[in-house]
């Protein structure tokens, strides 16, 4: 027996039904299945709950991260804590599933191998057409370097302590979690024999330049370096430090809407900013709120008067630069506390809320 885990934000329901619809049609029903929503806006979650209803095999799990970055591996690792089953696999929600995947699925699992499937990508236009499995017509096969479905050994999985969740935003740990295996002795095994699950097709959620969400510029780049290093240090545990697959508590996320004990505001000073990323650590059970504005043009003009003459000037931060450093600095150290960002790109506003 198998458990399977989805995650979501704000996915196109339509998308959600055809991916659930395909599960209930299995031919092996001997499976769980974990749909873990992570940080979808309120409006999106009641339609979300209502459609549910009509899939009553799913195990819902709702976290109250909106306002955070994705994590994608936290998601995936709420749903591991929680599997009792020998193995454990890690699904896409805008997949379609054969029929019989799941019973294919299971009869390929040993203790010793892990095993992902090959994609059907499908287009646009096919879909949008309501089709069954084997009607959908294919546009392109994804190749091994698509990693996104893949089944585990569920207590070698827990031994590595899940999925590594320093990776945040999109890409990267389904293939850390592939390298770990392989560093641990596992056979990576990759099914392409036929194609079992089919890709629907989605616009790419380009970021809105009026979004004031988490976003950091440079953490594709960041994942893809923490990847290599992984694979050169032939690395195998991960979350050590900060543990994995931690619930977040839905009272402590309430807190961030209350009145915070401390408050703080500060311009893009580079020596103000770097003073009070050290005095987070001095904080505990208590809300502090930051927020941080760019310095006037006068007082940046004169700075820059004082550097041209050789006299004592202060350094001055980009906001995007402060930006970035705020996510890494959560991403390393913060990451499972309530916490809720956002940047104004327009007006220059950066105000972090954190549980501490």
């Amino acid at each position: 027996m198998l458990t399977l885990v989805l995650t979501n934000r704000n996915r196109d329901l339509r998308i959600l039904k055809n991916c659930l619809k395909s599960l209930m049609q299995q031919s092996d029903q001997n499976f769980c299945c974990f749909l873990v929503d992570y940080g979808s806006e309120l409006n999106y979650l009641s339609e979300l709950k209502e459609l549910l209803l009509q899939f009553p095999k799913i195990r819902f799990t709702s976290c109250p991260v909106s306002g955070q970055l994705w994590n994608k591996s936290r998601a995936i690792n709420l749903a591991l804590q929680q599997t009792t089953t020998p193995y454990f696999l890690v699904g896409d929600i805008d997949l379609i599933f054969s029929p019989q995947f799941i019973q294919k699925c299971s009869g390929l699992m040993k203790a010793n191998e892990v095993h992902y499937f090959q994609y059907g990508f499908l287009s646009k236009q096919e879909s949008l057409l309501n089709k069954e499995f084997n009607d959908y017509q294919v546009d392109f096969a994804g190749n091994y370097e698509v990693t996104g479905t893949t089944a585990f050994p569920t207590e070698i999985l827990k031994k590595l302590n899940g999925y590594d969740e320093f990776y945040h935003g999109w890409g990267g740990e389904d293939t850390d979690i592939h390298i770990r295996m392989r560093n641990a002795g596992l056979s990576v095994l990759f099914y392409d024999q036929e194609i079992l699950v089919k890709h629907q097709w989605h616009p790419k959620a380009y970021r809105s330049k009026e979004s004031k969400h988490p976003f950091h510029s440079q953490l594709e780049r960041i994942n893809h370096n923490y990847m290599y290093q992984t694979q050169k240090g032939k690395r195998t545990i991960a979350n050590n430090k900060l543990g994995f697959g931690k619930a977040p508590i839905a009272q402590e996320y309430e807190k961030l809407n209350q009145k915070t004990e401390f408050n703080f505001y500060i311009n893009n000073s580079q020596i103000a900013f770097e003073g009070l990323l050290a005095q987070m650590a001095n904080f505990a059970g208590e809300t502090i709120q930051i927020q941080i504005t760019n310095a006037p043009f006068v007082v940046l003009l004169k700075n820059r008067i004082k550097h041209f003459l050789n006299k004592k000037y202060l350094s001055f931060l980009s906001m995007e630069d402060i930006n970035n450093s705020i996510l890494l600095e959560i991403i390393k150290g913060y990451r499972n506390n309530p916490y809720k960002y956002t940047f104004d790109r327009k007006k220059n506003i950066i105000i972090l809320t954190i549980r501490l």
